[in-house]
């Protein structure tokens, strides 16, 4: 069979490096800072692009080269470039693209460094920016002006679960020429493709699900070709190359990552339908639970739910500070997509340098509480979130 007709998954396992004399059967870690020449010549023609190879591992390396051609694969996309982290990934996506006097319309749900970027280093360089609900369609086109270039949205978003509807965005970025950029991180290559529906660039974490051990920091810009070469000309210059090694640690874990994933969703779908009506629980919160405002949305354009849960306890920061005091077997950090479950509190962590406004704006309440739900028995996950919840009035 050919490679062109593999199923995305057998790509992520089967895509690799061509084998050495030594003809090692997992590919190695091409650990050097730069390449030999064969000839003065072979160096001119390889600067001056008239011959391909490898020239210095912040321009490319061939262990990098791996694992984006595994996440090009699984995503449907041209081409891509990897990062040295997920928020170098983000920046790069826009930064590498955008000039003074361009606008981008975004999602208002966001991470905390994006939310970040947008607002305490573009402005710097004169890029505006103008935030829209997800749940208010019309004011998307409204916002749109004559300096607009670029769509960036987060679906689902990080921490609140919001959808937005990329095929509808995608229809919306055709008519006006721009260009739509979708963080992919929360659903992975295995259970959404943006570029499907329209999308020009995809960014993700490497260090969330594409790890999936908390090992390494890494991101991955995947896109149509057109803009990718934009991007790796501002990387290339600007430096934020990954490491080998970290690359080499994802591209081995992107061959479990659909397995990872089937395990991380019905983990935290049954955890969704467990935590319902535990007292002391205000709401819980899920992509493919039917009280999600979004459900018919997410399963349009989701294979599954993904592995993030939230909750919101009753009693607000207080409540939720003695819930996460009193977890046992959780872990508590800002990371997620572990193997393990962990529990962040977003209001006084990943998205505390937003304002009491801006995070109510797109629901981080005091009493939220990202779960991200691991690989553990569900039966020990719920165990300790109970007991949390139980100790925690």
């Amino acid at each position: 069979m050919s490679s062109d007709k593999q199923h995305k998954q057998t790509k992520s396992i089967r895509t690799q490096t061509p084998r050495s004399e030594q003809r090692e059967h997992a590919t190695p870690i091409y650990m050097t800072s730069s390449f030999v020449f064969d000839s003065a010549e072979h160096a001119r023609a390889l600067f001056a692009n008239e011959e391909e190879g490898n020239v210095y591992s912040r321009y490319s390396n061939p262990t990098c080269d791996e694992f984006v051609q595994k996440i090009t694969d699984m995503e449907g996309c041209e081409d891509g470039i990897s990062t040295a982290s997920g928020m170098a990934a983000v920046f790069v996506s826009m930064a590498g693209i955008l000039e003074q006097g361009d606008h981008i319309l975004v999602s208002r749900s966001l991470f905390g460094s994006t939310h970040q970027i947008l607002t305490g280093i573009f402005p710097k360089w004169g890029i505006s920016h103008t935030y829209v609900d997800v749940d208010r369609p019309d004011d998307w086109e409204a916002a749109i002006t004559p300096d607009t270039r670029m769509i960036f949205v987060e679906t689902p978003s990080n921490p609140g679960l919001d959808i937005i509807d990329l095929e509808w965005l995608g229809n919306l970025a055709e008519k006006h020429n721009l260009i739509l950029n979708v963080d992919n991180c929360f659903a992975t290559p295995v259970l959404q493709n943006p570029a499907e529906f329209g999308a020009d660039l995809v960014v993700h974490s490497a260090t969330k699900y594409i790890d999936g051990q908390g090992r390494a920091i890494g991101g991955v810009i995947a896109g149509k070709s057109r803009y990718i070469e934009e991007l790796r000309f501002f990387a290339r210059h600007s430096g934020p190359a990954m490491s080998p090694f970290n690359a080499w640690i994802f591209s081995k874990s992107l061959e479990t990552l659909p397995v990872r994933m089937e395990k991380h969703c019905s983990n935290a779908a049954e955890l969704t339908e467990r935590l319902q009506g535990i007292p002391g629980i205000q709401k819980v919160k899920y992509p493919f639970h039917p009280d999600h405002p979004q459900y018919e949305l997410a399963r349009k354009q989701m294979k599954a739910g993904g592995g993030i849960v939230t909750i919101t306890l009753e009693h607000g920061y207080e409540q939720a500070s003695r819930f996460i005091d009193n977890l046992q077997m959780i872990s508590i950090s800002a990371n997620l997509g572990d193997t393990r479950t962990i529990a962040t509190h977003p209001a006084s962590t990943t998205h505390s340098k937003l304002t009491e406004e801006e995070r109510l704006n797109v629901g981080i309440t005091p009493g939220l509480v990202r779960i991200s739900v691991g690989l553990e028995h569900p039966d020990d996950i719920e165990q300790d979130i109970r007991q949390a919840v139980e100790r925690s009035f």
